[in-house]
């Protein structure tokens, strides 16, 4: 399944400080029955977003309507916790197309680079001003520069450079998953079967 090409995403962004969140919160293992990857969007942060009788938390801030945009900017160790890929797809499905943590789990960050959502790992200091910024101003926007690999609080012109691996780089800028990538190859694995003796 192929995915969004991502270049430059430039956008507001939702805070979330909250360090060591786990996949189980990120979305509830009661919801891991379906094989799609549709609807989990619905579910992300379920039991963070939700009373037992299904209303909004309104202390909850994907309740918030000022915070909105495509970039969530998470705590420290975002993603720990079990391996499930539906994490990911939850984060996708509800419409973020970039993370931002001062540290990663190593799995989520993968399963979040095989489904087009790009996983920026920065420095704890850069975390803190980006966290600032956002809540002086709900408005104020981050640039996010694949091909330069850099991550831009554009109101003060602060900046760093994440790290990517080449294979998953090229993948995100061509809208690739790894399927996309042998099937792009196609002409030069048949060239190569053929030049091979039976």
């Amino acid at each position: 399944m192929a995915y969004d090409k991502f270049t430059k995403l430039t956008s507001t962004a939702v805070p979330l400080p909250i360090e060591n969140v786990d996949t189980d919160q990120i979305i509830p293992a009661r919801f891991l029955k379906a094989t799609k990857r549709e609807g989990f969007g619905d579910n992300l942060f379920r039991d963070w977003r939700y009373n037992g009788d299904n209303t909004p938390k309104q202390d909850f801030v994907l309740n918030n309507p000022i915070y909105k945009g495509k970039i969530l900017v998470g705590g420290k160790n975002f993603g720990s916790g079990s391996s499930r890929e539906h994490a990911a797809w939850a984060v996708y499905d509800y419409g973020f197309r970039c993370v931002v943590s001062s540290f990663f789990a190593d799995i989520f960050k993968n399963n979040c680079l095989n489904i087009g959502v790009l996983p920026v790992q920065i420095s704890p200091e850069f975390s803190n001003e980006i966290f600032e910024a956002i809540y002086a101003d709900a408005n104020t926007e981050l640039e996010v520069d694949l091909q330069e690999q850099t991550i831009t609080l554009l109101s003060t012109g602060s900046k760093e450079s994440f790290d990517i691996n080449g294979y998953k780089k090229g993948n995100m800028l061509n809208g690739f998953d790894d399927i996309d990538y042998l099937q792009s190859m196609k002409s030069e694995i048949e060239t190569f079967t053929e030049s091979r003796p039976f």
